[in-house]
């Protein structure tokens, strides 16, 4: 391979392989350089080299340069970028997407923005959360309901197992610490899972802000899609971590790197990509990413782009 142009640049035929991929790496107080085709990492401690290609998302926090070059092979090879706060417990902003075609976003506003279709999804979403239940005649209200009914009931499950102490879903975004252990470090948790659902949604070229039941929110779809895994993956860790907390212990730290450790195999991240599809009605026989590109004709829908369409003398 050229060493000067790295990597071979992902194609967009490739996306759906996300799955294989590392779910998450959390860097902080480092710098980010480039070698080849893999970043370098390195902080007080060495250098690490990471293939690139082998990344969900990186998770960058305090005290993270990342140099130029680095974000053109990160960019170059499908990667997400998330720049977060410190113990991974803010969201910031994200990097690229990978997608150069808009037909995912385009099934997807107009889901969002049809009465009919946008209350299909949003029940997609709830039956996906209750095994063996029909959902198709109860309204968002009702729905809304049931889902707070159930998640009170999955806190108190794992407040029992671990003989955690319980009161309710309490937090302040602008103070993590002011929260007690269980709730940072479900705070902790979903941050994490935010960002990998976050680089999903953007690589698949949907909007992260057209949500079906969260509305409102530069994140809303990304929230949506979240709340789907949290009974799962977030809540009964956060509660094992809490009963094994010490006072020396940094819970973010602990349990980002528990729920890394938990998502390493990429099954969730094939699940997210497969519930998507599921959900805005994409067959599995239809490619998830096409190149489609062309100019909008109100006859034709779609025309060639790159033409010139002038009369000679025009």
């Amino acid at each position: 391979m050229d060493k000067k142009l790295g990597a071979k640049k992902t194609e967009l035929q490739e996306l759906p392989r996300i799955g294989d991929r590392v779910s998450f790496i959390y860097i902080e107080h480092a710098k980010i350089n480039r070698i080849d085709s893999a970043i370098t990492v390195r902080d007080k401690r060495g250098v690490v080299r990471i293939p690139c290609a082998m990344i969900g998302v990186l998770l960058l926090g305090p005290g993270t340069d990342v140099s130029h070059r680095a974000v053109e092979l990160i960019g170059d090879t499908g990667t997400s970028m998330v720049w977060v706060g410190e113990r991974g417990v803010r969201f910031y902003a994200g990097g690229r997407p990978l997608a150069h075609s808009t037909r995912l976003l385009e099934r997807q506003a107009k889901y969002v923005s049809n009465r009919r279709l946008r209350l299909a999804v949003a029940r997609k979403m709830y039956e996906m959360r209750f095994d063996n239940e029909d959902v198709s005649k109860l309204t968002m209200q009702q729905l809304r309901g049931r889902e707070g009914a159930r998640v009170r009931r999955t806190y108190r499950y794992y407040a029992d197992k671990y003989d955690v102490p319980w009161d309710k879903r309490q937090y302040n975004p602008d103070d993590f610490l002011a929260g007690d252990v269980v709730n940072q470090a479900l705070s902790a948790a979903n941050v994490s899972l935010y960002g990998l659902v976050h680089s999903i949604t953007v690589a698949l070229g949907l909007s992260p802000g057209l949500g079906f039941v969260h509305t409102g929110h530069d994140k809303a779809f990304v929230y949506d899609i979240a709340d789907l895994y949290k009974a799962e993956y977030t809540i009964p860790l956060a509660f094992q971590i809490a009963s094994e907390y010490t006072a020396e212990d940094d819970i973010g730290r602990l349990m980002r790197l528990r729920l890394r450790d938990n998502l390493v195999d990429g099954k969730l991240m094939k699940r997210i990509v497969k519930d998507i599809q599921v959900l805005l009605d994409i067959s599995e026989e239809e490619e998830i990413i096409a190149e489609n590109f062309g100019l909008w004709d109100d006859k034709e829908e779609l025309v060639s782009y790159g033409v010139s369409y002038g009369e000679e003398g025009d």
